[in-house]
């Protein structure tokens, strides 16, 4: 099994458990592998035979546009869940980050793994 990569994706939500980032987006960073097997892509170098990772940003950006969260938890499960279910990912690890939320940390955030995990990984 292979890995799709997308990294570094910012994306503008509202996210925060305090009232006052309740009335703002803010941006979450995000960081995705993706289990597929790109060999049928890569024989007939066809993006309809592997993950589009244009296709999948784009619905991040959208899923982060439409959804507002307490907690950067719910964010990644509920995103998870929502990329697994319409493209059909059989595994991916997903990191969200929250750049200064902690004034002392460039970031904060969570990583979670969801799927049954590729072969050698």
């Amino acid at each position: 099994m292979d890995l799709v990569l997308i990294e570094s994706l910012g994306v503008d939500t509202v996210i925060g458990v305090y009232d006052w980032e309740r009335t703002i987006t803010q941006r979450l960073v995000l960081d995705l592998e993706l289990a597929t097997d790109i060999r049928p892509a890569a024989a007939d170098d066809d993006i309809a035979l592997t993950l589009d990772y244009a296709a999948i940003s784009a619905r991040i950006a959208a899923f982060a546009g439409e959804h507002d969260f307490a907690l950067v938890e719910t964010f990644a499960e509920r995103l998870a869940a929502t990329l697994r279910e319409e493209f059909a990912i059989a595994w991916l690890r997903l990191t969200v980050r929250k750049p200064g939320a902690v004034a002392a940390a460039a970031a904060v955030g969570v990583r979670i793994e969801r799927g049954t995990p590729p072969e050698g990984n």
